[in-house]
């Protein structure tokens, strides 16, 4: 008991934000503009940037918002419609033109990373999936005459409405009938041009639909349990990460493992019709909030842990212009006055000092132990190593947090009070906790790269006690 008390206290050591075991994601935002009451690009421009923003996606090529853009710093990701796919994809000429006069006018005072070739075609009520591929072949030979091509990359945005099947995530498949004819064309392409795939990830609407089986803490990266998925083995704590784990398995099975991605859309709305559950201010705080914090502090999914994700936020503004329910007028993170609907982090400076405004309640469940016993842990959490992180992942978080994170490590040294158990994934255990409480079991403080998970009963095989 002594040794533990000792412990203990030693938890109680540890420095800074964890930031990232490597550099950590990056978050853009999506500046659309269905409404008639939003600021002047010049504005909107001064709005990013006094909000730190990196990136940011737009659904045109507005010469007002491309030159307003011009020596801000911003990358640019901008938008073919759906309605010009047809001529980009029967006409060369046209392809040469539409980059002529909307990127090569601006490129590279505009710092035009990427050219999304159309958006979720395949629930495009036009019919134009038929046109994509070859419009993104013929935009990107254009980009090619300018010598642009190994600069500005071509993809085009997928709805998670392209897969087939979506849980549990290790049997995520695309739609039979659109693989031959668009999938592995498109697939191919990117492979080719060194370019990724764009998705579109709304976790919000899987809630709404099945809020009597998806847990709100689950949907929002807040504490929870955990998920295992039967298929591989994985436990996911968020939707967000089961949903992009089906598209990296539906890659998979395709044979596409070397594909990357970005996530071109995702975000909660702050406002919604009686019937749309989840949609709240709270929700969309916590959600938008904790994504921020997941996505900088590095790492990727449970299926994909090395690789960091880009994620663009939807959207910068409330649209009083877009149809549908109410919640698609009101996923905005600013009102069009400029003032905030919610305040959250877009920087890694701003993670430093954000707390999720509704951390999740005191858990009043009784847990089942191992061996039969029943442990009230009541309010109770601890941050604790994934044994399914890997062998190189758990020292590489261990060696960051005994390093650079400023964690004291003294009492799992050898022959001090805490070393025994004497294995990697206790020690490291040890180490991520004493962070985690340290501050105050904030989001995305026990993450290190996806080397760790939160528990809601007493690990006592590690050691780590309250």
């Amino acid at each position: 008991m002594e040794k533990l008390t000792i412990c203990l206290l030693l938890f109680l050591f540890s420095l800074t934000l964890f930031s990232s075991i490597a550099d950590g994601g990056s978050i853009g935002i999506n500046y659309s503009r269905v409404a008639n009451n939003l600021p002047s690009a010049s504005k909107v421009i001064a709005l990013l940037k006094s909000q730190g923003v990196e990136r940011v996606k737009v659904y045109d090529t507005d010469p007002a918002v491309l030159n307003a853009l011009s020596g801000s710093g911003i990358k640019v990701t901008v938008n073919l419609p759906n309605e010009l796919l047809y001529n980009a994809a029967k006409r060369q000429s046209f392809a040469y033109s539409w980059v002529q006069k909307s990127i090569a006018a601006y490129y590279p005072s505009t710092l035009i990373e990427s050219i999304a070739v159309g958006n979720e075609v395949f629930v495009d009520p036009h019919n134009t999936t038929r046109f994509l591929v070859p419009a993104m072949k013929n935009i990107h030979q254009a980009l090619v005459k300018y010598n642009f091509h190994d600069k500005i990359k071509i993809s085009s945005p997928v709805a998670l409405s392209a897969l087939q099947n979506s849980y549990p995530s290790s049997s995520g498949s695309f739609r039979p009938e659109l693989i031959e004819p668009v999938i592995k064309p498109m697939l191919d392409f990117l492979l080719q041009t060194g370019s990724y795939l764009m998705v579109n990830c709304y976790p919000f609407f899987a809630y709404e639909s099945n809020s009597d089986v998806i847990p709100l803490d689950y949907a929002l990266f807040r504490e929870n349990p955990g998920v295992v998925d039967p298929g591989n083995g994985l436990r996911y704590f968020s939707l967000f990460d089961a949903q992009i784990d089906a598209v990296f398995a539906a890659l998979s099975g395709l044979k596409y493992d070397d594909i990357k991605m970005v996530v071109t859309e995702t975000g909660w709305p702050s406002k919604g019709d009686n019937t749309e559950i989840g949609a709240s201010v709270d929700n969309a705080a916590s959600y938008n909030g904790n994504l921020v914090g997941r996505i900088l502090t590095g790492g990727g999914t449970p299926l994909r842990p090395k690789e960091d994700l880009i994620v663009f936020l939807f959207a910068l503004f409330n649209e009083n212009k877009k149809p549908g329910p109410t919640s698609e007028r009101n996923f905005g993170l600013f009102y069009p006055n400029e003032e905030k609907v919610y305040d959250v982090p877009l920087t890694r400076d701003g993670l430093k000092h954000y707390v999720d405004r509704l951390p999740v309640a005191g858990n009043q469940r009784m847990q089942k132990g191992k061996k039969g016993n029943v442990s009230a842990s009541v309010g109770q959490t601890w941050c604790v190593a994934s044994g399914e992180a890997g062998k190189d992942n758990l020292q590489a978080a261990l060696d960051y947090a005994c390093g650079e994170g400023g964690a004291d490590c003294r009492s799992i040294q050898p022959g001090s009070t805490c070393y025994n158990p004497n294995t990697l994934e206790a020690h490291a255990s040890f180490a991520f906790n004493s962070y985690y409480k340290k501050k105050g079991r904030a989001m995305g403080s026990c993450y290190f790269g996806g080397a760790a998970y939160i528990v809601h009963q007493q690990p006592s095989k590690y050691r780590i006690v309250l």
